[in-house]
């Protein structure tokens, strides 16, 4: 015998919970929406530690392992946000601007700034951490276009950001 709404619901009550876009009324379960949740630009946030394998003969971060790091970071944020295959159409303006060391750890935040029909404008800021003192500096920024694919490879329409008109 198929479970009901009402029997999921009661069930689930029981447990401690509320089922989200369901309440009590005198009539039985009526649906009504969630209240909107306030939103933030959509952002992704990794973390590396810098090897001596990432390293240049200074001992200092290679850019293309920097950039390659940053990419990363732009797609995991162009991917959650558009639900959809993305590749980098451009990255501009990186701006190196202290080097990061081996042993110390990067984070890395990307954040969705904009976006057209199917591209998204995202910045990437790459932090270095000394590990034991935890001095922090912000070493390099960037920004990169990415753009959603349909499963035919062809460009694709991606979501607004909310709150943005």
């Amino acid at each position: 015998m198929p479970a009901t709404i009402c029997h999921l619901a009661a069930q689930h009550r029981r447990r401690g919970g509320r089922l989200p876009g369901l309440m009590r009324q005198n009539d039985g379960l009526s649906f009504y929406p969630d209240p909107p949740m306030p939103t933030a630009p959509p952002e992704a946030r990794l973390l590396e530690m810098v090897f001596p394998d990432h390293t240049n003969h200074l001992g200092t971060l290679f850019g293309g392992q920097a950039l390659a790091w940053m990419d990363k970071a732009a797609f995991i944020v162009a991917s959650r946000h558009a639900r959809r295959i993305v590749v980098t159409a451009r990255s501009e303006e990186v701006n190196f601007r202290v080097p990061v060391r081996t042993g110390q750890l990067v984070e890395l935040v990307a954040r969705i700034t904009g976006t057209g029909r199917s591209s998204m404008q995202v910045e990437v800021e790459m932090t270095a951490e000394d590990p034991l003192s935890g001095d922090r500096r912000v070493c390099t920024t960037g920004r990169f276009v990415m753009i959603a694919l349909d499963s035919n490879g062809s460009p694709t329409a991606v979501p607004a950001l909310a709150g943005v008109d």
